[in-house]
């Protein structure tokens, strides 16, 4: 059994290939089952929770040659914050589909960064204008240079603004990614950004909107990506009034997004409001944007098919 670290990882799963394989991933069959969620107690700390996101090929015969299990195990810690540890940390173990041995142990955590990225490039290879070249990154934190990079994979960016709740950690990742193809800068004036921009792409913890509906000109294409729980919110009503809203998967976001769930409890949307999701869209069953004009939003929580499309790739480059 293979051990592939952060650094493998990120060095094989590269843009846009690892796009390429979640679009085949979302036509193929595959058993994705509901994630498992587990509080740990942790004493006098704040709770804990234990994650694990199975998935395996569904082909037509059980032992087809290639099958491939997975399972990703994930913890989130908040008081690893204290202790100077990242909240969010896992491993993904890759089996065999036809003898059930372990093939690979890989990194769970930047598995994880990738595939999200790749997964908003996916969504806006289909809704974003083909000519956008204007990105706000709302969020500097460990997700924001891979959603930057993937975008830019799938569509003509050179210009890249970076706002952040700390100003000083929008300025570091600027600098940080200076050099690359793309212009960036950091912002302060999150409006203007916003009003100015193609797509937007947000990953924070916010509870609170921080995309307002009425900052967003025709054309934009709205990328959520942080909020993983009904109480998390990173757009406002107007934002979801005025766009036709897309989602990974249905089964998640209609019960884990609050940019989904809330609007949809106050009857802000009705449910057909979400018109597809990214197997409709790779499948060819929704056409994606439809005009240069309209506004789309994309709201991703994850899922497992996309840490097994991402372990494949792995798997693939090694050798396996």
């Amino acid at each position: 059994m293979r051990v592939v670290d952060a650094d493998q990882v990120g060095q094989l799963l590269v843009y846009p290939d690892l796009v390429d394989g979640l679009e085949a991933a979302f036509r193929s069959p595959v058993v994705i089952p509901v994630r498992h969620h587990h509080p740990v107690a942790r004493g006098g700390e704040a709770e804990a929770i234990l994650l694990l996101m199975p998935a395996w090929d569904d082909t037509a015969e059980a032992v087809a040659d290639g099958a491939l299990m997975g399972v990703k195990i994930v913890t989130v810690v908040p008081g690893n914050a204290a202790r100077g540890k990242a909240s969010v940390v896992g491993a993904y173990v890759l089996l065999s589909g036809v003898t059930g041995e372990p093939l690979a142990v890989l990194d769970g955590t930047r598995l994880t960064l990738r595939r999200t990225a790749a997964a908003s490039a996916l969504a806006a290879r289909h809704l974003a204008r083909p000519d956008a070249s204007r990105l706000v990154m709302v969020g500097a934190g460990a997700l924001a240079p891979h959603l930057i990079e993937a975008h830019a994979s799938v569509r003509p960016i050179r210009e890249v603004l970076v706002w952040n709740h700390r100003p000083e950690k929008a300025e570091a990742l600027a600098a940080r990614l200076d050099g690359r193809p793309w212009r960036v800068t950091a912002t302060r004036d999150l409006a203007a950004a916003v009003a100015g921009a193609d797509i937007v792409s947000a990953a924070t913890l916010s509870a609170e909107p921080l995309v307002r509906g009425a900052w967003l000109r025709p054309g934009t294409h709205v990328d959520l990506v942080g909020g993983f729980t009904p109480e998390m919110r990173e757009s406002d009503d107007e934002a979801v009034r005025r766009a036709r809203i897309f989602v990974d998967t249905r089964a998640g976001a209609l019960k884990e997004a609050g940019d989904i769930v809330r609007p949809l409890a106050a009857g802000v949307i009705a449910p057909e409001a979400v018109e597809a999701d990214l197997f409709d869209l790779c499948a060819g069953r929704h056409p994606g944007r439809g005009s240069a004009e309209e506004i789309t939003l994309f709201k991703s929580v994850g899922t497992a098919l996309e840490d097994l499309a991402a372990a494949r790739m792995v798997w693939s480059r090694l050798g396996g």
